[in-house]
């Protein structure tokens, strides 16, 4: 572990690592050109409503995520069929996203990603957001 550094640095860094991030306007271009990818909002829903929310996305807050998108759980969601399906995580600020994407690419969809910079990010963008408070 690097001098200074915490223990949840040091997991952030190494999940992140794992992924290929993509900024905001990256994420809007891929979900409207690769037909079958996903932007899942894993916000609370008091954190939706205070900050507005992605029209788009698909909600399924973190607690549940990886029963979601499992293509072998029982409690699944419709469109999680395959691995290949492409999963682009988005939180707050873009870290608990970034620990939710490698969760499910641990789980074998490797094609998960997250947003740099969340929710923030994304609405600082100009990209499509509504409510909020």
């Amino acid at each position: 572990m690097t001098v200074g550094a915490s223990r949840i640095d040091a997991l952030l860094a190494a999940a992140r690592s794992r992924l290929r991030r993509l900024e905001p306007a990256e994420a809007a271009r891929t979900l409207a050109e690769e037909p079958g990818s996903v932007l899942v909002d894993i916000r609370p829903a008091a954190q939706r409503a205070a900050e507005g929310e992605i029209p788009e996305a698909v909600v399924v807050e973190r607690n549940v995520l990886e029963w979601r998108f499992d293509p072998t759980s029982d409690a699944r969601l419709p469109i999680a069929t395959g691995d290949d399906l492409q999963v682009i995580v988005i939180c707050s600020e873009g870290y608990t996203s970034s620990l939710a994407a490698d969760a499910l690419r641990q789980l074998g969809l490797w094609r998960a990603t997250d947003v740099i910079g969340g929710y923030h990010a994304w609405a600082a963008a100009g990209l499509p957001t509504r409510g909020g408070a």
